[in-house]
Protein backbone atom coordinates (compact mmCIF):
# COMPACT_ATOMS: atom_id res chain seq x y z
CA UNK A 1 0.00 0.00 0.00
CA UNK A 2 2.93 2.35 0.72
CA UNK A 3 4.42 2.30 -2.87
CA UNK A 4 0.90 2.49 -4.23
CA UNK A 5 0.73 5.61 -2.37
CA UNK A 6 3.80 6.77 -3.06
CA UNK A 7 3.51 5.95 -6.79
CA UNK A 8 0.06 7.91 -7.10
CA UNK A 9 1.51 10.72 -5.20
CA UNK A 10 4.81 11.12 -7.35
CA UNK A 11 2.55 10.90 -10.53
CA UNK A 12 0.27 12.95 -9.51
CA UNK A 13 2.71 15.91 -8.40
CA UNK A 14 4.90 15.36 -11.86
CA UNK A 15 2.15 15.45 -13.80
CA UNK A 16 0.78 18.85 -11.58
CA UNK A 17 4.22 20.27 -12.51
CA UNK A 18 4.12 19.57 -16.50
CA UNK A 19 0.55 20.87 -16.63
CA UNK A 20 1.65 24.16 -14.67
CA UNK A 21 4.94 24.26 -16.47
CA UNK A 22 2.35 24.43 -19.74
CA UNK A 23 -0.07 27.07 -17.45
CA UNK A 24 2.84 29.36 -17.05
CA UNK A 25 4.60 29.80 -20.37
CA UNK A 26 3.23 32.72 -21.52
CA UNK A 27 4.52 34.90 -18.80
CA UNK A 28 8.39 34.38 -18.88
CA UNK A 29 8.16 35.32 -22.47
CA UNK A 30 6.14 38.47 -21.62
CA UNK A 31 8.57 40.91 -22.20
CA UNK A 32 9.79 39.31 -25.64
CA UNK A 33 5.97 39.65 -27.02
CA UNK A 34 6.05 43.07 -25.53
CA UNK A 35 9.09 44.22 -27.71
CA UNK A 36 8.10 42.29 -30.51
CA UNK A 37 4.49 43.30 -31.01
CA UNK A 38 4.57 46.56 -29.22
CA UNK A 39 2.45 46.04 -26.49
CA UNK A 40 1.05 48.48 -23.79
CA UNK A 41 1.47 47.35 -20.05
CA UNK A 42 -2.20 46.97 -20.13
CA UNK A 43 -2.55 44.81 -22.84
CA UNK A 44 1.04 42.35 -21.68
CA UNK A 45 -1.13 42.10 -18.24
CA UNK A 46 -3.87 40.62 -20.06
CA UNK A 47 -1.79 38.49 -22.27
CA UNK A 48 -0.52 36.70 -18.87
CA UNK A 49 -4.01 36.72 -16.90
CA UNK A 50 -6.26 35.04 -19.74
CA UNK A 51 -4.70 31.35 -19.00
CA UNK A 52 -4.84 32.41 -15.04
CA UNK A 53 -8.85 32.98 -15.11
CA UNK A 54 -9.99 30.13 -17.25
CA UNK A 55 -7.21 27.76 -15.34
CA UNK A 56 -9.47 28.78 -12.16
CA UNK A 57 -13.13 28.74 -13.34
CA UNK A 58 -12.19 24.74 -15.00
CA UNK A 59 -11.18 23.45 -11.51
CA UNK A 60 -15.03 23.80 -10.63
CA UNK A 61 -15.83 21.14 -12.96
CA UNK A 62 -12.53 19.62 -13.20
CA UNK A 63 -13.50 18.65 -9.47
CA UNK A 64 -16.50 17.46 -9.70
CA UNK A 65 -15.29 15.35 -12.96
CA UNK A 66 -12.77 13.78 -10.90
CA UNK A 67 -15.39 13.02 -8.03
CA UNK A 68 -17.07 10.83 -10.63
CA UNK A 69 -14.65 9.61 -12.91
CA UNK A 70 -11.31 9.75 -10.77
CA UNK A 71 -8.24 11.07 -11.01
CA UNK A 72 -6.30 8.66 -13.66
CA UNK A 73 -8.26 9.56 -16.33
CA UNK A 74 -8.98 13.13 -15.94
CA UNK A 75 -5.40 13.29 -15.51
CA UNK A 76 -4.47 11.67 -18.85
CA UNK A 77 -7.18 13.48 -20.13
CA UNK A 78 -6.19 17.03 -19.25
CA UNK A 79 -2.59 16.70 -20.03
CA UNK A 80 -3.26 14.95 -23.73
CA UNK A 81 -6.13 18.14 -24.28
CA UNK A 82 -3.30 20.61 -22.91
CA UNK A 83 -1.09 19.82 -26.28
CA UNK A 84 -3.36 21.54 -28.37
CA UNK A 85 -2.97 25.06 -27.16
CA UNK A 86 0.55 24.71 -26.41
CA UNK A 87 1.12 23.91 -30.17
CA UNK A 88 -0.75 26.57 -31.48
CA UNK A 89 0.87 29.10 -29.45
CA UNK A 90 4.12 27.74 -30.74
CA UNK A 91 3.52 29.62 -34.28
CA UNK A 92 1.34 32.39 -33.01
CA UNK A 93 2.66 35.94 -33.31
CA UNK A 94 -0.49 38.11 -33.38
CA UNK A 95 -1.79 39.63 -30.32
CA UNK A 96 -5.19 38.00 -30.88
CA UNK A 97 -3.90 34.77 -31.22
CA UNK A 98 -1.93 34.74 -27.93
CA UNK A 99 -4.93 35.85 -25.65
CA UNK A 100 -6.85 32.95 -27.98
CA UNK A 101 -3.99 30.08 -27.04
CA UNK A 102 -3.75 31.41 -23.72
CA UNK A 103 -7.86 31.39 -23.01
CA UNK A 104 -7.54 27.73 -24.45
CA UNK A 105 -4.10 26.79 -22.30
CA UNK A 106 -5.99 27.62 -19.33
CA UNK A 107 -6.72 23.98 -18.91
CA UNK A 108 -3.43 23.01 -17.90
CA UNK A 109 -4.21 25.31 -15.39
CA UNK A 110 -7.40 23.82 -14.16
CA UNK A 111 -5.13 20.54 -13.35
CA UNK A 112 -5.08 21.07 -9.64
CA UNK A 113 -8.33 20.54 -8.61
CA UNK A 114 -7.36 16.48 -10.51
CA UNK A 115 -4.83 15.88 -8.20
CA UNK A 116 -5.99 16.97 -4.39
CA UNK A 117 -8.95 14.87 -4.46
CA UNK A 118 -6.66 11.78 -6.00
CA UNK A 119 -4.00 12.77 -3.44
CA UNK A 120 -6.42 13.00 -0.29
CA UNK A 121 -8.21 9.13 -1.60
CA UNK A 122 -4.66 7.36 -0.67
CA UNK A 123 -3.62 8.71 2.77
CA UNK A 124 -5.20 8.78 5.84
CA UNK A 125 -5.89 11.83 7.75
CA UNK A 126 -3.05 12.04 9.71
CA UNK A 127 -0.82 12.22 6.95
CA UNK A 128 -3.10 14.21 4.33
CA UNK A 129 -1.58 17.49 5.22
CA UNK A 130 1.81 16.60 4.40
CA UNK A 131 0.62 14.52 1.21
CA UNK A 132 -0.91 17.35 -0.37
CA UNK A 133 1.47 19.66 0.57
CA UNK A 134 4.21 17.52 -1.26
CA UNK A 135 1.95 17.26 -4.31
CA UNK A 136 1.35 21.31 -4.44
CA UNK A 137 4.94 21.63 -4.92
CA UNK A 138 4.08 20.84 -8.92
CA UNK A 139 3.96 24.51 -8.61
CA UNK A 140 7.32 23.94 -9.82
CA UNK A 141 6.37 24.06 -13.17
CA UNK A 142 5.54 27.40 -13.15
CA UNK A 143 9.56 28.27 -11.97
CA UNK A 144 10.30 25.95 -14.48
CA UNK A 145 9.23 27.85 -17.07
CA UNK A 146 10.78 31.20 -16.06
CA UNK A 147 14.16 29.28 -15.67
CA UNK A 148 13.72 26.76 -18.90
CA UNK A 149 11.48 28.99 -21.59
CA UNK A 150 13.21 32.36 -22.23
CA UNK A 151 16.61 30.06 -22.56
CA UNK A 152 15.60 27.58 -24.75
CA UNK A 153 13.00 30.32 -27.06
CA UNK A 154 16.74 32.67 -27.44
CA UNK A 155 18.96 29.93 -28.39
CA UNK A 156 16.38 27.61 -30.77
CA UNK A 157 13.56 29.92 -31.18
CA UNK A 158 10.07 30.31 -29.11
CA UNK A 159 8.45 27.50 -30.88
CA UNK A 160 11.36 25.35 -29.30
CA UNK A 161 10.24 26.37 -26.12
CA UNK A 162 6.17 25.37 -26.46
CA UNK A 163 7.29 22.23 -28.57
CA UNK A 164 9.23 21.21 -25.47
CA UNK A 165 6.37 21.17 -23.16
CA UNK A 166 4.20 19.86 -25.87
CA UNK A 167 6.16 16.41 -25.72
CA UNK A 168 6.40 16.42 -21.62
CA UNK A 169 2.42 17.10 -21.83
CA UNK A 170 1.72 14.02 -23.69
CA UNK A 171 4.49 11.65 -21.88
CA UNK A 172 2.68 12.64 -18.59
CA UNK A 173 -0.69 11.40 -19.86
CA UNK A 174 0.83 8.54 -21.28
CA UNK A 175 2.27 7.85 -18.27
CA UNK A 176 -0.92 7.90 -16.06
CA UNK A 177 -2.67 5.67 -18.54
CA UNK A 178 0.23 3.25 -18.05
CA UNK A 179 0.75 3.28 -14.13
CA UNK A 180 -1.80 5.19 -12.78
CA UNK A 181 -4.86 3.96 -10.74
CA UNK A 182 -7.49 5.57 -8.36
CA UNK A 183 -7.47 4.56 -4.72
CA UNK A 184 -9.39 1.65 -3.91
CA UNK A 185 -12.65 1.94 -2.33
CA UNK A 186 -13.24 5.50 -3.67
CA UNK A 187 -16.75 5.92 -3.97
CA UNK A 188 -18.65 5.73 -7.14
CA UNK A 189 -20.35 9.11 -7.86
CA UNK A 190 -23.27 9.42 -10.07
CA UNK A 191 -24.92 12.87 -8.86
CA UNK A 192 -25.50 15.45 -11.84
CA UNK A 193 -22.60 18.43 -11.85
CA UNK A 194 -25.20 20.70 -10.55
CA UNK A 195 -26.31 18.70 -7.70
CA UNK A 196 -22.44 18.02 -6.41
CA UNK A 197 -21.59 21.41 -6.49
CA UNK A 198 -24.70 22.97 -4.61
CA UNK A 199 -23.49 20.58 -2.06
CA UNK A 200 -19.80 21.55 -2.19
CA UNK A 201 -21.41 25.58 -2.02
CA UNK A 202 -23.88 24.89 1.00
CA UNK A 203 -20.26 24.00 2.99
CA UNK A 204 -19.40 27.17 5.58
CA UNK A 205 -15.93 25.50 4.73
CA UNK A 206 -15.56 25.54 1.23
CA UNK A 207 -16.11 29.74 1.17
CA UNK A 208 -14.11 30.62 4.04
CA UNK A 209 -11.07 28.38 2.49
CA UNK A 210 -11.48 29.83 -0.96
CA UNK A 211 -11.50 33.63 0.29
CA UNK A 212 -8.18 32.76 1.95
CA UNK A 213 -6.68 30.60 -0.68
CA UNK A 214 -7.54 33.53 -2.89
CA UNK A 215 -5.14 35.44 -1.31
CA UNK A 216 -2.38 32.78 -0.34
CA UNK A 217 -2.41 31.18 -3.70
CA UNK A 218 -3.60 33.91 -5.83
CA UNK A 219 -0.73 35.62 -4.45
CA UNK A 220 1.42 32.80 -5.45
CA UNK A 221 0.23 33.41 -8.79
CA UNK A 222 -0.01 37.26 -9.49
CA UNK A 223 3.85 37.23 -8.55
CA UNK A 224 4.57 34.74 -10.46
CA UNK A 225 2.67 35.62 -13.73
CA UNK A 226 3.70 40.16 -13.25
CA UNK A 227 7.06 39.98 -10.95
CA UNK A 228 9.53 39.08 -14.68
CA UNK A 229 7.40 42.70 -15.45
CA UNK A 230 7.69 44.35 -12.34
CA UNK A 231 11.45 44.20 -12.08
CA UNK A 232 12.15 44.57 -14.83
CA UNK A 233 10.25 48.32 -15.07
CA UNK A 234 11.45 49.15 -11.39
CA UNK A 235 14.85 47.76 -11.17
CA UNK A 236 15.81 48.06 -14.73
CA UNK A 237 16.95 44.33 -14.89
CA UNK A 238 17.51 42.09 -18.07
CA UNK A 239 14.43 39.72 -19.47
CA UNK A 240 16.74 36.75 -18.58
CA UNK A 241 17.75 37.93 -14.62
CA UNK A 242 14.00 39.15 -13.92
CA UNK A 243 12.66 35.75 -14.73
CA UNK A 244 15.34 34.36 -13.18
CA UNK A 245 14.47 36.17 -9.65
CA UNK A 246 11.02 35.31 -10.51
CA UNK A 247 11.62 31.90 -10.69
CA UNK A 248 13.11 32.28 -7.46
CA UNK A 249 10.20 33.44 -6.04
CA UNK A 250 8.32 30.22 -7.24
CA UNK A 251 10.61 27.82 -5.95
CA UNK A 252 10.50 29.03 -2.16
CA UNK A 253 6.61 29.05 -2.18
CA UNK A 254 6.61 25.80 -3.88
CA UNK A 255 9.21 23.81 -1.14
CA UNK A 256 7.16 26.03 1.14
CA UNK A 257 3.99 24.35 0.81
CA UNK A 258 4.28 20.93 2.28
CA UNK A 259 5.87 22.81 5.49
CA UNK A 260 2.21 24.40 5.78
CA UNK A 261 0.72 20.96 5.14
CA UNK A 262 3.16 19.16 7.65
CA UNK A 263 2.92 22.49 10.64
CA UNK A 264 -1.25 22.28 9.91
CA UNK A 265 -1.27 18.94 10.95
CA UNK A 266 0.41 19.43 13.95
CA UNK A 267 -0.45 22.77 15.26
CA UNK A 268 -3.90 23.44 13.28
CA UNK A 269 -4.37 25.21 10.38
CA UNK A 270 -5.65 28.40 11.59
CA UNK A 271 -2.61 29.16 13.78
CA UNK A 272 -0.48 28.60 10.73
CA UNK A 273 -2.68 31.05 8.65
CA UNK A 274 -2.79 33.89 11.19
CA UNK A 275 1.49 34.06 11.51
CA UNK A 276 1.40 33.62 7.22
CA UNK A 277 -1.07 36.73 6.81
CA UNK A 278 1.06 38.93 9.21
CA UNK A 279 4.39 38.21 7.74
CA UNK A 280 2.73 39.00 4.25
CA UNK A 281 1.49 42.17 5.77
CA UNK A 282 4.46 43.21 6.66
CA UNK A 283 6.32 42.55 3.33
CA UNK A 284 3.75 43.66 1.38
CA UNK A 285 4.42 47.03 3.14
CA UNK A 286 8.08 46.74 2.90
CA UNK A 287 8.15 46.18 -0.86
CA UNK A 288 5.45 49.10 -1.97
CA UNK A 289 8.50 51.31 -0.82
CA UNK A 290 10.39 49.86 -3.88
CA UNK A 291 13.66 49.74 -1.63
CA UNK A 292 17.19 48.82 -2.80
CA UNK A 293 17.46 45.50 -4.42
CA UNK A 294 18.61 43.73 -1.64
CA UNK A 295 16.09 44.31 0.96
CA UNK A 296 13.77 43.68 -1.64
CA UNK A 297 14.78 40.44 -2.75
CA UNK A 298 14.38 39.49 1.15
CA UNK A 299 11.16 40.68 1.41
CA UNK A 300 9.74 39.12 -1.60
CA UNK A 301 11.79 35.89 -0.68
CA UNK A 302 9.96 35.59 2.58
CA UNK A 303 6.57 36.49 0.87
CA UNK A 304 7.11 33.85 -0.99
CA UNK A 305 7.59 31.73 1.74
CA UNK A 306 4.48 32.84 3.41
CA UNK A 307 2.65 32.35 0.57
CA UNK A 308 3.92 28.58 0.02
CA UNK A 309 3.30 27.90 3.68
CA UNK A 310 -0.56 29.09 3.65
CA UNK A 311 -1.02 27.30 0.80
CA UNK A 312 -0.31 24.04 2.27
CA UNK A 313 -2.14 25.10 5.61
CA UNK A 314 -5.32 25.64 3.50
CA UNK A 315 -5.87 22.08 1.83
CA UNK A 316 -4.96 20.62 5.17
CA UNK A 317 -7.80 22.59 6.07
CA UNK A 318 -10.08 21.35 3.30
CA UNK A 319 -9.06 17.87 3.64
CA UNK A 320 -10.28 18.13 7.59
CA UNK A 321 -13.29 20.20 7.12
CA UNK A 322 -14.76 18.51 4.07
CA UNK A 323 -16.27 14.96 3.78
CA UNK A 324 -14.17 13.04 1.70
CA UNK A 325 -16.86 12.07 -1.07
CA UNK A 326 -16.92 16.10 -1.51
CA UNK A 327 -13.27 16.64 -1.71
CA UNK A 328 -13.38 17.23 -5.51
CA UNK A 329 -16.28 19.31 -6.05
CA UNK A 330 -14.91 21.62 -2.50
CA UNK A 331 -11.72 21.59 -4.41
CA UNK A 332 -12.85 23.05 -7.51
CA UNK A 333 -14.35 25.94 -5.74
CA UNK A 334 -11.67 26.70 -3.63
CA UNK A 335 -9.10 26.27 -6.31
CA UNK A 336 -11.19 28.68 -8.53
CA UNK A 337 -11.02 31.34 -6.01
CA UNK A 338 -7.16 31.18 -5.65
CA UNK A 339 -6.59 31.09 -9.33
CA UNK A 340 -9.06 34.02 -9.75
CA UNK A 341 -7.18 35.76 -7.21
CA UNK A 342 -4.18 35.33 -9.37
CA UNK A 343 -6.57 36.77 -12.26
CA UNK A 344 -6.93 40.59 -10.63
CA UNK A 345 -3.67 41.65 -9.28
CA UNK A 346 -1.53 41.53 -12.36
CA UNK A 347 -4.39 43.86 -14.11
CA UNK A 348 -4.61 46.17 -10.78
CA UNK A 349 -0.85 46.53 -11.11
CA UNK A 350 -0.76 47.53 -15.00
CA UNK A 351 -3.42 50.01 -14.60
CA UNK A 352 -1.70 51.45 -11.23
CA UNK A 353 1.83 51.63 -13.32
CA UNK A 354 -0.34 53.05 -15.71
CA UNK A 355 -1.79 55.51 -13.66
CA UNK A 356 0.99 56.87 -11.15
CA UNK A 357 4.06 55.94 -12.64
CA UNK A 358 4.72 52.81 -10.05
CA UNK A 359 3.12 49.85 -8.36
CA UNK A 360 3.07 51.60 -4.41
CA UNK A 361 -0.57 51.75 -4.29
CA UNK A 362 -1.35 48.09 -5.33
CA UNK A 363 1.28 47.06 -3.29
CA UNK A 364 -0.51 48.39 -0.09
CA UNK A 365 -3.58 46.97 -1.34
CA UNK A 366 -2.00 43.41 -0.55
CA UNK A 367 -0.88 44.67 2.57
CA UNK A 368 -4.44 45.84 3.74
CA UNK A 369 -6.03 42.73 2.50
CA UNK A 370 -3.81 40.55 4.26
CA UNK A 371 -4.35 42.14 7.65
CA UNK A 372 -8.31 42.11 6.94
CA UNK A 373 -7.21 37.77 6.49
CA UNK A 374 -5.12 37.66 9.78
CA UNK A 375 -8.34 39.51 11.80
CA UNK A 376 -10.52 36.78 10.29
CA UNK A 377 -8.38 33.99 11.35
CA UNK A 378 -7.87 35.36 15.25
CA UNK A 379 -11.35 35.88 15.03
CA UNK A 380 -11.67 32.29 14.53
CA UNK A 381 -12.83 29.56 11.39
CA UNK A 382 -15.61 27.76 11.54
CA UNK A 383 -16.02 24.71 12.92
CA UNK A 384 -14.19 21.28 12.08
CA UNK A 385 -16.62 18.80 10.70
CA UNK A 386 -17.82 16.09 13.59
CA UNK A 387 -16.02 13.10 13.50
CA UNK A 388 -18.49 10.30 12.54
CA UNK A 389 -19.42 8.16 15.51
CA UNK A 390 -18.57 4.34 15.60
CA UNK A 391 -20.06 2.13 12.64
CA UNK A 392 -20.99 5.53 10.83
CA UNK A 393 -19.04 6.05 7.47
CA UNK A 394 -16.77 8.88 6.98
CA UNK A 395 -18.05 9.07 3.56
CA UNK A 396 -21.69 9.35 4.55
Amino acid sequence: MTRDRTLALVLATVAFAVNFWAWGLLSPLAPVYRDLLGLTPIQVSVMVAVPVIVGSLGRIPLGVLTDRYGGRRMFAAVSFLGVIPVVFLAFATDYWALLAGGLALGVTGASFAIGIPFVNAWYPPGQRGLALGIFGMGNIGTAVAGFVAPPIAERWGRPAAFLTVAAALTLIGLAFLLLGRDASGTPAVAEPFGARFAAAARLRATWELAALYALTFGGFVAFGVYLPTYLKTSYELSTADAGARAAGFVVIATLARPVGGWLADRVGGTRVLRVVFAVLAACAAVTSTTPPMPLATVAFLTMAAALGVGNGAVFALLAERVPAARVGSATGVVGAAGGLGGFFPPLVMGLVYQATGGYTIGLLLLSATALAAFAYCVAGLGPRRPVPRAGVSAMS
